[in-house]
């Protein structure tokens, strides 16, 4: 029974042709990361031209969530990640064409590398506003462990692993037309999406759906600028204490660990271990495996009655390892350091993404959803770029060890300052609790 659980959601027609769609995408995302680098490099570009088409998607994601988030509020999701598709298709197959013809230039993967992260930066909002409007409140935990397992296999591992191969068989070209077929594919099931899927900016949700548990029922059309709606996202956010909280601890947490894990990691793996480029994937590939085990193991299970304690201090002590990493000689331990920051990980993110689909009002799900993508992305980029100068002059263990101590001290306060403990036995989301408890939150919490 308890493994039927993750499977739930596939019960809804809608749901099954949502995350067919999304695994065949981001499977074509995982070949495109590949393709994309081989063909710069085939272009006779190096680390500067191959940085440059990089940061180019970097710049269209960064600069359009929020506006992605603000659009996934004000028009119909389903329209909106149709959209998205189309335009990866129309981008892909284009890129596919002038590559087999032989004209391709460098100013085109950088200009469709651009459109593909102005792409992501609508699609992701629109996607998890559209969840509670196609599956009961009770299935969504269940929906983000299964996106949170497919993902690091497709796109991390599956996707890169098949356009290596075609790459070294036949060429960059036919990799990128790989990419192009399955986001073809996916264009095209996106188009079974049933029209009831579309919110009450025009259609109720589907048959027999409601709107996810504590939320109050959907708007109609509004009137607002963008910056009303925008100012609207960042005051609720700021009006809700376990939202800020968590999302101050997440801006923290990337700037501390992203850099040196991506940046560093490799110089330990050398310089520690006697390891190359190989053992380096290795650790990155079973950190990403125990991500998806650990999504889907959570989303095997009922949402935790304590659950933002239970997402706070999962994702705290998963950072613990980090401090150790500086010191550790030994293959395995580093291996086994890397599983545990995964596993953590995987079980805060599927928490963390059912709470913004239960918690917030559905008008502003995209926004707080866009907010959330853009506090992860805006500091990536500034952790990585500072990595490298600190290490400099600072030992490398010891960024590791502050970045490994500062998470989880973090993650207490955030959990005291924003009374966690309290807020979520007032709001609790489980069924048995809710029948005797007052309904969670539909309007901003007092700080």
């Amino acid at each position: 029974m308890v493994a039927l659980r993750a499977l739930r959601p596939f019960a809804h027609r809608e749901f099954r042709v949502l995350i067919s769609a999304l695994s065949i995408s981001i499977f074509g995302s995982g070949m495109w990361a590949v393709a994309m680098v081989y063909e710069v490099i085939h272009l006779g570009g190096g680390p500067l031209e191959l940085s440059l088409v990089a940061t180019a998607a970097s710049i269209g994601l960064v600069a359009f969530v929020l506006v992605g988030g603000i659009a996934a509020d004000r028009f119909p999701q389903r329209l909106l990640i149709i959209a998205v598709e189309g335009a990866n298709l129309a981008v892909i197959a284009t890129v596919s064409l002038l590559a087999m013809l032989n004209v391709l230039q460098l100013w085109h993967l950088a200009l469709g590398a651009f459109v593909l992260g102005v792409g992501q930066a609508f699609f992701f909002p629109a996607y998890s506003a559209i969840l509670p409007r196609i599956l009961p409140a009770e299935d969504l935990l269940a929906a983000n462990g299964m996106e949170g397992t497919v993902r690091p296999i497709l796109q991390q591992a599956a996707g890169p692993a098949l356009a290596g191969i075609i790459v070294a068989s036949l060429s960059p070209a036919f990799a990128v037309a790989g990419v192009a077929v399955c986001h073809f594919l996916a264009f095209g099931i996106l188009n079974f999406l049933s029209r009831q899927t579309l919110d009450a900016r025009g259609v109720a949700p589907a048959e027999g759906m409601a709107p996810a548990e504590g939320m109050a029922p959907a708007e109609g059309p509004t009137k607002s600028s963008f910056f009303f709606d925008l100012k609207e996202g960042f005051t609720y956010t700021l009006r809700t204490p376990w939202l800020l909280w968590t999302l101050i601890w997440a801006c923290l947490s990337v700037l501390f660990l992203i850099g040196p894990i991506e940046v560093l990691l490799p110089f330990v793996v050398r310089d520690q271990l006697g390891g190359d480029s190989r053992m380096f994937g290795f650790l990155l590939a079973i950190m990403g495996v125990g991500s998806a085990v650990a999504s889907l193991t959570t989303a095997s299970f009922p949402l935790p009655r304590r659950y933002l304690t239970v997402m706070v201090v999962t994702w705290g002590l998963g950072s613990l390892p980090v401090a150790a990493i500086g010191f550790i000689t030994e293959f395995w331990w580093l291996g086994a350091a890397m599983v545990v920051f995964g596993v953590t990980e995987g079980i805060g993110v599927v928490i963390w993404g059912t709470l913004l689909q239960r918690r917030v009002p559905p008008h502003l799900l995209g926004r707080i959803s866009s907010l959330d993508f853009f506090v992860s992305l805006a500091l990536m980029p500034v952790s990585m770029a500072l990595a490298g100068p600190v290490a400099e002059v600072v030992p490398i263990w010891l960024i590791f060890f502050v970045g490994g101590l500062v998470c989880p001290i973090m993650a207490f306060i955030a959990l005291f300052a924003a009374h966690m403990g309290t807020d979520e036995i007032a709001h609790p989301l489980t069924s048995s609790d809710m029948d005797s408890a007052e309904s969670p939150d539909s309007q901003p919490d007092a700080v």
